[in-house]
Parts: structure tokens; C-alpha cells; sequence
């Protein structure tokens, strides 16, 4: 039995998709912000639960989860590595022993704005050679893009 075989200019290019092109800048974008935050001792995942938490009253982990779109398996997961190093605290309550909140302690408070100029400064270096203008588009098509196909996870990786 003889097998098709499809000719190599029937087959798109890596390079034509603009898929391929997000997913090229957007790994090095996150590589270089990763590698950043790896001096505060905290990961990208981290970060956003922070971020998530910076200027709130105390929330439940289950609101966390379905703020930042993760499971709240995720979340708990993440709630423990930041009250180890002390960035957030948990409690619960004497009524009900499956209630929980958590919050961002003094020192995770003083760790956000850190970490916000981080991701700031890994932006505009990142993003220097396009023009305030080109910039703006980006942004706006890319939000155009999560509107129209309704994404709302937030990026942890």
C-alpha cells in the first residue's frame, strides 16, 4: 500500500503563524522577568498572587483562585510557599475549620511595589525599540484578542 506525502509547500512555515511569533516574544519576555524576580527569592506565580493580594482586605483562597483563574489546589499550593517565606498569612476561623483568609503580611506589603518596578523596568526595556504609539496598538490588540475569545486566567508562567 502506497502512503501519501504531502509536499513541503503545502506545509506552512513556523515563521507564518502569529501564534509562533507571541509565543517567541512572550517566552523571552517572561524568561527575562522570571530571572529578575529570582533576586527577591519569589517566581512569576508568586508575583501575581501578590499582586493579587497588594491593597485587599483579607480574602478567602478560593476568591484568590477565581480572581487569578488558577484551581484553588494551585492557589493553596502557592498560599503555602509565600507564609513559609513569610509574604502572606493564613488563618481560619474558630466556627467553621474549613474557612480560611489570607492576606499579604508587612513584609509582603513592602516586597510588591519592589517587584512591580521590576516587571515595569522588564517592560520598557523589553518593549524600547517599538515607538509610544506602536506600544499602545500592541497592547490594545492583544486585549482585543482576550475580549473576543473571553480569556481570563492570568498568566503564572
Amino acid at each position: 500500500m502506497k502512503r501519501s506525502v504531502r509536499s513541503a509547500a503545502s506545509v506552512s512555515e513556523l515563521t507564518e503563524h502569529a501564534g509562533f511569533w507571541l509565543r517567541f516574544v512572550s517566552n523571552h519576555v517572561s524568561h527575562e522577568f522570571s530571572r529578575r524576580l529570582l533576586d527577591y527569592s519569589v517566581t512569576v506565580a508568586e508575583w501575581v498572587v501578590m499582586r493579587e493580594l497588594y491593597g485587599r482586605e483579607a480574602m478567602p483562597p478560593s476568591e484568590l483562585a477565581e480572581k487569578i483563574g488558577l484551581t484553588r489546589g494551585a492557589v493553596s499550593k502557592l498560599v503555602e510557599r509565600l507564609v513559609e517565606k513569610e509574604l502572606v498569612a493564613r488563618w481560619g476561623r474558630n466556627d467553621d475549620r474549613r474557612y480560611q483568609e489570607v492576606e499579604l503580611t508587612a513584609g509582603g506589603r513592602a516586597l510588591v511595589p519592589k517587584l512591580a518596578a521590576a516587571a515595569d523596568r522588564n517592560d520598557e526595556e523589553f518593549f524600547a525599540p517599538l515607538p509610544a504609539k506602536e506600544r499602545e496598538a500592541l497592547i490594545a490588540t492583544l486585549k482585543k484578542l482576550v475580549k473576543a475569545h473571553e480569556l481570563h486566567r492570568l498568566p503564572t508562567e
